[in-house]
């Protein structure tokens, strides 16, 4: 705390004094404590005062009057106090030597002996002696006041560094119990957050089971009723939501399914009352409007009025409480959407409440309405004017009554059930009337009708509104019926008038049928152009140059501008029933059931064809039998091609005849029951076949004419040919050279024969050219077969044969220059584009042509 030699100063003898005094070697710092102005400094004052003593204090010798120093306040001010005592050591030795300088100028006569003398001489030296320890007694005084003052500080200091001690110790313990205090009242904060916590989660959880006693003193009070209409109601039940939705989802609670399954009885006994209420409120409207349509007669226009208007008064507060059920009738999430809600029942017998109500005063009125319509002059014979009259008007009180439903309802579950109910008179007078209909026209105009303007078309891109009545849903029975009629009527007229024609001898006098027809066309010719070929003039039968809807009653100078009388005199009946019935469906009954119909009228048509051409041919020849079939089957080809026919895949079928004819005979030989008849018949007939009833119809068409086309040019190719076939070359005396210019002879005279015949039944140049060509490549390949058969007859007798070309008269011709005669006599045309235009469009607008 001080430096080692400020100690040494406090020692005289160790210390150098000059008359003014020095200072310290070293002085101590100015302690950071002690402030600059310090208030109280070190009492000093009386040590300062022995610098002038009194007279009377200056000649004693006595110690000094004690004085009471102000204890110091801190080190600074002791040191203060020493250095001020050191300073005034020099002075108490000039005081010391002053009085004893006094009292050695006693007088030395006083002295009378040697007794005298040693006493006066032991008073001087004991004075002296005193004299000369004064100082050190002095600073000996100071230094045991400085020890005292210095053991009191360190006893002050120790007693405060026990006290320090001691309160860090308390402190510590202090810290420690407060340490724990914090954490006890943390711990009982958590504790209390806890309970409180706990009390909340009880408070919550009894909140959904305090509710079931109060609200079943509410439902079952008297005049419950009444309260339905008021906001609170609407609480209760969204309480009682809460409440069931809350004992559903913690099963494990005491007494949940109890709770769970009172408050369900709650809620049916809420929406119950909801029911009665709604119920009653439509009952009092529906009485009132009856009482008011019985007490007087309404006409057309307050009628409406007082249907509509007066259930429009209450139907927003009664659509309201309705709510409440509507909502609890939904399915939950998850559940099955065609299951109803839990409370579906209810919703439904307010639909069912409403829907009887509404029919009661309504139906009666529409019933009435369509018997007079049915009743009128213009539609009491004609289905087609009734059911545009008497729909017309169902309409239009669909419509209202839709508009009406939404005021009173949300949604359209139920509507469309109370509006088919009331298009039952609709329905009562309109399909009576379609089955018994048996006109084919007036079912396909029926149909057009429904569709076209009451059914919802779907490929229309604009979709219906979500607020529009969806009238199609209602006609929808109707047109099912009418197209279930006309559907039967189709069969009925196919079998009738195609599968089961029986021809007359008139139809089937070809080709003289063809030549009056001929006839008849010249007045429809156009006056040729000056330098046309006649090949390509207009034929005498002109035809469409698009495919034909045939229509019944046509006049002479159809749409199409040709006589459709001219163009249709040439086809064979069943043909033209085929087209006609394929173009009166088209497009008026489902596709897959159109394509059905189609490939059975195809089917029919064709067979029919088939079998007229065989009688042709039995009664004319086979060329005309051959011709009259190419020519309805391309027609119908070409007419089959606007109907958009798909295909239909086979119908297949087991035959089990062949099981029943041997097991007849394994009866009559009595064979039935031996086991080796059975074994060896297995695979002979007793398994039953599979049958294909019936193939695609275009295939089947297809598969047709071109069969029939190659039996016509193989029979021509056959007759031209004749001298050169396998049966003339095996017989005997066989001449080859003369059979060749037998065929050219023949060829000559066959091919134009074949032309007439050709231009007798065909109208296309392509089609016809086409079919001229046919044979002649007939024609030079049975040439080719007939010359490799010479040529590989000459080479296995030895015979060289001659280089190509003509050779000599006596040689036969090789196949090229069989062919180039045979271009000259067929005489081939090929149509390209500098052809006639009408002849090219007539040529394009025949897709059956080969």
């Amino acid at each position: 705390m001080y430096d080692d030699a400020s100690y040494y100063t406090f020692i005289p003898s160790a210390q150098q004094h000059d008359d003014k005094g020095q200072t310290p070697r070293h002085r101590r710092k100015q302690s950071l404590l002690n402030k600059p102005n310090e208030e109280f400094q070190a009492d000093v004052g009386q040590i300062d005062g022995n610098e002038k003593p009194n007279a009377a204090t200056d000649t004693s010798t006595a110690p000094p009057k004690a004085t009471l120093a102000r204890r110091a306040q801190s080190y600074t001010d002791f040191h203060h106090a020493v250095r001020a005592v050191i300073g005034q050591a020099p002075n108490r030795e000039e005081k010391g030597k002053e009085k004893l300088a006094t009292q050695n100028e006693l007088p030395v006569a006083d002295l009378k002996d040697e007794l005298d003398f040693l006493d006066w001489y032991g008073g001087i030296e004991t004075r002296l002696l005193d004299a000369s320890y004064e100082e050190y007694t002095d600073y000996l005084k100071q230094l045991e006041s400085s020890s005292f003052h210095l053991d009191s500080l360190l006893s002050d200091t120790n007693s405060t560094l026990d006290l320090l001690s001691s309160l860090t110790k308390s402190f510590k313990d202090v810290e420690a119990q407060t340490s724990t205090f914090q954490r006890q009242c943390e711990g009982l904060v958590q504790e209390q957050q806890r309970m409180a916590k706990l009390a909340d989660d009880m408070s919550q959880n009894l909140k959904y089971y305090s509710y079931l006693e109060p609200i079943t003193r509410r439902l079952n009070a008297p005049g419950a009723g009444n309260y339905v209409r008021s906001k609170e109601f609407s609480n209760m039940l969204s309480r009682l939501d809460e409440c069931l939705s809350y004992t559903a989802t913690h099963p494990n609670h005491r007494e949940a399914a109890t709770y769970n399954s009172r408050y369900r009885l709650l809620m049916t006994r809420g929406l119950t009352l909801i029911r009665n209420h709604f119920v009653g409120g439509l009952r009092e409207i529906a009485s009132d409007v009856s009482r008011r349509i019985s007490d007087r007669q309404l006409n057309d226009t307050t009628m409406p009025a007082l249907l509509y208007a007066k259930f429009r008064v209450g139907a927003a507060e009664l659509k309201e409480i309705a709510q409440e059920i509507r909502k609890r009738a939904v399915p939950p999430a998850g559940a099955d959407p065609r299951a109803g809600g839990e409370y579906q029942s209810l919703m439904n017998e307010l639909y069912t409440s409403y829907s009887a109500t509404r029919g009661k005063l309504v139906i009666p009125l529409i019933r009435k309405k369509i018997g007079h319509i049915a009743m009128a002059p213009s539609t009491a014979k004609e289905l087609v004017p009734f059911a545009r009259s008497s729909i017309g008007y169902v309409r239009g009180i669909c419509a209202d009554e839709y508009e009406l439903w939404r005021e009173w309802f949300e949604g359209e579950d139920g509507l469309y059930s109370f509006l088919e109910s009331a298009c039952e008179p609709l329905y009562d007078h309109l399909r009576p009337r379609i089955i018994h209909e048996n006109q084919l026209l007036k079912l396909c105009e029926l149909c057009t009708l429904l569709q076209t303007r009451y059914m919802h078309d779907l490929d229309d891109e604009e979709p219906m509104g979500t607020n529009e009545l969806d009238f199609s849903i209602l006609i929808k029975p109707a047109l099912e019926d009418a197209q279930t009629r006309l559907v039967f009527r189709t069969q009925a007229i196919l079998r009738d008038e195609i599968e089961n024609y029986k021809p007359k001898s008139d139809v089937l006098d070809y080709p003289a049928k063809i030549r009056r027809v001929s006839l008849s066309g010249t007045k429809f010719q156009r006056p040729a152009m000056s330098g046309r070929k006649s090949s390509t003039a207009e034929p005498t039968t002109p035809m469409p140059k698009t495919p034909v809807i045939v229509e019944e009653g046509d006049s002479p100078n159809g749409r199409w501008g040709f006589s459709t009388e001219a163009a249709l005199q040439g086809w064979y009946p069943t043909l033209k029933k085929a087209i006609w019935l394929l173009s009166r469906i088209y497009r008026l009954v489902n596709s897959t059931v159109f394509d059905d119909l189609a490939h059975q009228i195809v089917h029919q048509t064709t067979l029919s064809l088939s079998k007229a051409a065989d009688l042709i041919s039995s009664k004319a020849t086979s060329a005309d039998g051959q011709l009259f079939l190419i020519k309805h089957l391309l027609i119908l080809k070409q007419q089959i091609v606007a109907f958009d026919i798909e295909f239909v895949t086979p119908d297949i079928s087991f035959d089990f005849s062949g099981v029943t004819n041997t097991f007849w005979e394994l009866r009559e030989r009595g064979g039935l029951f031996d086991p080796r008849n059975l074994w060896r018949l297995m695979g002979g007939g007793l398994l039953p076949k599979v049958v294909e009833n019936m193939l695609d119809a275009k295939a089947e068409l297809d598969g047709r004419l071109r069969t029939v086309i190659n039996d016509f040019t193989s029979k021509f190719a056959s007759r031209m040919a004749i001298a050169i076939d396998a049966s003339a070359t095996a017989k005997r005396g066989f001449e080859g050279v003369k059979a060749v210019k037998k065929v050219q002879e023949t060829s000559e005279k066959e091919v134009p024969l074949l032309r007439r015949k050709l231009d007798e039944y065909l109208d296309d140049q392509r089609t016809k050219e086409t079919l001229v060509s046919a044979v002649q490549d007939q024609v030079i390949q049975n040439y080719e077969t007939f010359y490799d058969m010479q040529m590989a007859d000459k080479r296995s007798n030895g015979v060289t044969t001659s280089k190509k070309g003509k050779g000599r008269d006596d040689e036969i011709w090789d196949p090229d220059m069989f062919n180039e005669w045979a271009s000259g006599v067929f005489n081939v045309k090929r149509l390209g584009i500098h052809e006639d235009e009408d002849s090219r469009s007539r040529s394009m607008s025949r897709t059956g042509s080969i």
